[in-house]
């Protein structure tokens, strides 16, 4: 596929954030804090209505998945039955020369284009000195062997370090959702095929930082485990199959820019039959990079769970009258890479002109109306108490009759507070004018395209619910 010129960068898409309050670098005033972020006024609410659009969708919507919020501290039996102590590693090189610190799989993606997802450290030491990569940081050829690095954080239960506990901050929801498995089954009148679904926040050492709000020591996110008789993986997972790519139709991401890759059999998690990766493609040398993943996880990880729990998770069939451990298909998606895939597919530049009609560039972030930060402003045309009395009773009967975040904004030049709203993504500006005290009408400015029309005061409520769904 040609890559299609796009005015959305990376550092752009930086930028805007921290100038309008979406996300900021962790820790900022102490110079942050690398592989951090902190989401901002707008950036939570972009987070919220993300988190709650998916949990309405796949939780509310379906009358077999249920919910679960569970601890980020487990018992530390559970990753080593999980596989986690002896497989969650990333394949770790270093440069001799500048102390720099990579992962190999990265660096032999990102410089000769091939997939090693699954391949020894031993395997990846060999390609990267055949190809002779180099040190990004500093160009030379003095990076070592490739070793494992375990990516679970570990801290301590008890008030001494020494004689305490050792656990693990979680580096994923899902095993909560099998530890559990038993209990929501006793206790949620569900029976099979069933799903749990929990958002949640996750943990990972990473070795390198990422590109934005990418990839994170610390994320968020929406799984789901769906438990079905052990011949309906299959069919399972294409439904999930065609379930994501909707979720990302719902957020208003274009087709265009997604694809669904299939792993090869070399390149599988140790506990999957088959699994794929749905990615984006980012402008610039980021190109293709995962978003999220589907994978049939089979009945490993409940078969592993009943082995060192001594605890019998089998499920009772009633029309087969027989016993059987279910086989899980688990859709993730990342709450972190959702905004960031919203915000790079939503962000525009337009050449237009301004006030004076000078070229000007409009900057804008068509996001869609179900995750806006706001979903419409509310703005007098002037600092005048006529008209700012018709738009804050206005305002203030938006605010009690929807359900969602609305702006008023009376402060400055009404072309600017236009822009301002485009930026962060407002979908629709109603402006209360002079004509308003007479025809009880406002003018009702379209983000994407301009475009104005009028309509009365009345019907706005309405109007505006109609579009936001």
């Amino acid at each position: 596929m040609t890559e299609q010129v796009r005015p959305a960068t990376m550092e752009k898409i930086a930028a805007l954030s921290k100038r309008r309050g979406i996300v900021f670098p962790g820790s900022d005033i102490y110079g942050g804090l690398a592989n951090t972020w902190d989401y901002g006024p707008l950036g939570a609410e972009i987070k919220r209505n993300i988190k709650n659009l998916w949990w309405e969708t796949f939780v509310h919507r379906r009358r077999n998945v249920v919910g679960l919020d569970a601890g980020i501290l487990m018992h530390p039996r559970v990753w080593e039955a999980s596989g986690h102590v002896q497989n969650f590693n990333d394949p770790l090189v270093d440069c001799r020369t500048c102390k720099a610190r990579f992962r190999a799989d990265h660096l032999i993606e990102e410089r000769l284009g091939q997939q090693v997802e699954g391949k020894s450290p031993a395997e990846m030491s060999a390609i990267i000195q055949q190809a002779g990569l180099k040190c990004p940081n500093c160009g030379n050829a003095t990076l070592t062997e490739a070793r494992q690095f375990n990516m679970m954080f570990r801290t301590t239960i008890g008030p001494v370090a020494e004689t305490g506990s050792e656990v693990f901050l979680r580096p994923e929801t899902a095993q909560a959702m099998f530890v559990q498995y038993k209990n929501v089954l006793a206790t949620g009148r569900v029976k099979l095929p069933f799903g749990i679904a929990q958002i949640g926040k996750a943990f990972r050492n990473e070795i390198t930082p990422g590109n934005f709000i990418f990839r994170q020591l610390e994320f968020e996110q929406m799984e789901i485990e769906y438990f079905v008789k052990p011949d309906g993986g299959s069919v399972a997972f294409d439904e999930w199959l065609d379930a994501m790519r909707g979720w990302l139709r719902l957020i208003g991401v274009r087709d265009e820019f997604v694809r669904v890759r299939e792993h090869e059999r070399d390149e599988l998690s140790h506990y999957s039959s088959r699994t794929v990766d749905f990615e984006y493609r980012f402008p610039g040398p980021m190109g293709w990079r995962e978003l999220y993943g589907l994978a049939n996880r089979t009945d490993f990880d409940l078969r592993q769970h009943q082995e060192f729990s001594g605890e019998d998770l089998t499920y009772f069939d009633q029309a087969e009258n027989r016993r059987y451990l279910p086989h899980v298909v688990e859709p993730t998606f990342g709450v972190d890479r959702t905004i960031l895939v919203a915000l790079v597919d939503a962000y525009d530049e337009e050449e237009t002109t301004d006030v004076n009609g000078k070229p000007d560039t409009r900057i804008l972030l068509r996001l869609s109306p179900r995750i806006a930060p706001y979903k419409a402003a509310v703005l007098p045309l002037m600092k005048k108490p006529e008209l700012a009395g018709v738009a804050r009773a206005l305002f203030d009967r938006l605010q009690e009759e929807i359900n969602a975040l609305i702006e008023y904004d009376e402060t400055g030049n009404i072309g600017k507070r236009y822009r301002r709203q485009d930026e962060i993504g407002t979908p629709f500006c109603f402006t209360v004018d002079y004509e308003s005290l007479d025809d009880q009408s406002v003018t009702v400015r379209h983000r994407d395209d301009m475009r104005q029309e009028r309509i009365a005061i009345a019907d706005v409520p309405a109007w505006l619910v109609e579009r936001i769904k």
